[in-house]
């Protein structure tokens, strides 16, 4: 009789647990099914887009918030960039840039832009007032990044190419339906040079089995127990996945940083990123 009811009750939890995932299986397919907002960007011309917030991050760091068109979404894949220009001295200067926000938000994006002293774009972001405009033109860029591009993602990022790694986080961590592995190594100077690392540290405990973060820096302060100095090998051995067929590096930073990664990749068997990296390539190089 107890042996009945014990296997009425598994009866009743695989029931149960069969019912939830289902559930969140059709929340999803309902939520994909809806009809697409009309996206605001155009790959054939420039389009401006006005600040509306500046949210200071750091000291010569912002988070630059600019107004869509009533009801509208940027239109930018996952892993997608798009071109900034702005005259400055009399000369047009372009630089790409990934938005850090979600492609679902409606109204307006977000871009994360650190401000040097000898930057063209960047200091003429720094200079922004909001009400000001600025000239768009995308999405850009080989990434196309879909659940079943990888099982395992290991990330090298440097400053400001948290970006296009961010994106990413974000789009797979959201997705119930995506069971990507991601693991970030994320290198700066000093401590407060970090983007967006509450947000970083927060989806790392939320999601404990499917995102992991270890920074790295070359001033530590007192009690820092991250990694210390430049990037190795030893540290991508330790907190990347290793190479697989189902598994995929990606690099984002400072050309010198972007050099040395390659090199310790290689030393570790993975195969050199190409000068235009695809989306078929073990090792994206944004």
């Amino acid at each position: 009789m107890a042996l009945l009811v014990w296997q009425d009750l598994d009866q009743q939890h695989q029931i149960l647990l069969a019912a939830a995932i289902g559930a969140v299986v059709v929340a999803f397919a309902l939520f994909q099914l809806q009809p697409k907002t009309k996206p605001a960007l155009d790959p054939t011309q420039w389009q401006r887009f006005k600040l509306i917030d500046k949210i200071v991050i750091s000291p010569n760091t912002a988070i630059y918030r600019f107004a869509l068109p009533k009801g509208r979404v940027l239109g930018l894949p996952i892993g997608q960039h798009v071109s900034v220009s702005a005259t400055i001295d009399g000369k047009l200067v372009q630089r790409s840039y990934t938005p850090t926000s979600s492609d679902d938000d409606v109204g307006f994006f977000d871009l994360l832009i650190k401000s040097y002293p000898t930057g063209n774009i960047s200091k003429h972001f720094g200079q922004l007032k909001v009400g000001d405009y600025v000239d768009v033109k995308g999405p850009k860029g080989q990434m196309r990044y879909s659940p079943d591009w990888a099982k395992n993602i290991g990330m090298i990022a440097g400053g400001t190419g948290i970006t296009p790694m961010l994106q990413i986080i974000r789009a797979v961590l959201k997705n119930p339906l995506d069971t990507t592995q991601l693991s970030l190594i994320y290198a700066n100077v000093a401590e407060s040079d970090i983007l967006l690392k509450k947000e970083l540290d927060e989806l790392a405990a939320q999601h404990p089995d499917r995102f992991k973060v270890y920074y790295v820096l070359n001033n530590p302060p007192a009690g820092w127990t991250g990694g210390v100095g430049f990037v190795t090998k030893d540290m991508i051995e330790e907190h990347l996945p290793a190479l697989a067929e189902d598994h995929k590096a990606l690099l984002c930073g400072p050309p010198p940083m972007i050099n040395a990664m390659t090199k310790a990749l290689d030393e570790l068997k993975w195969p050199a990123p190409r000068g235009v990296s695809k989306m078929g390539d073990a090792v994206f190089k944004f």
